[in-house]
């Protein structure tokens, strides 16, 4: 037998988008750096919404704000890399945060059999080729199939939550 209940709601916060991000952020997301080449150059940007989505086949997923200035572009490339952060790169991750910047400037980083940047210093990288678009609200669930990936040291990842970076503990 299922039985389903129901929270009590007073409605606040319901249609509040300031009041829905206050709550969500109690719940503690990783950081990865989306980057490709495109027309040339490279281009970044960094995305707390990262998941696995598939073993069979190797499937993983972010989101993309309808607001980004770098998403546009980055949508134009057939295949991208996920730079997982570590949780020493929160400089990283705001640099790759911040609009009207060379994200790029200062960051080593090596070209994956594609030609997309794998930042040198991620402990974690996957490089995809773009599978699907799902249009959700005021983002995109932009769906990759890893082609190739690996593991440069078991750092602990970089996780956002309430707005900063706390350390895990295990």
């Amino acid at each position: 037998m299922t039985v389903v209940t129901q929270a009590a709601s007073t409605g606040v916060g319901r249609n509040d988008p300031l009041e829905f991000r206050r709550v969500m952020s109690h719940y503690p997301t990783g950081v990865v750096v989306v980057s490709a080449v495109v027309d040339g150059r490279p281009e970044g940007m960094a995305a707390g919404s990262f998941l696995s989505v598939s073993l069979d086949p190797p499937l993983v997923a972010f989101c993309a704000d309808h607001g980004s200035t770098t998403w546009p572009r980055l949508r134009t490339a057939d295949a991208f890399v996920v730079n997982v952060l570590g949780a020493s790169q929160q400089d990283v991750c705001r640099t790759f945060a911040q609009r009207g910047v060379d994200r790029f400037a200062g960051q080593s980083w090596t070209p994956d059999a594609n030609g997309h940047p794998v930042l040198d210093a991620s402990p974690v990288w996957i490089s995809c080729r773009l599978e699907a678009v799902h249009v959700l609200g005021d983002h995109d669930l932009v769906v990759g199939r890893a082609e190739d990936l690996g593991v440069r040291s078991e750092q602990d990842p970089l996780v956002f939550l309430r707005g900063g970076y706390p350390r895990l503990s295990a």
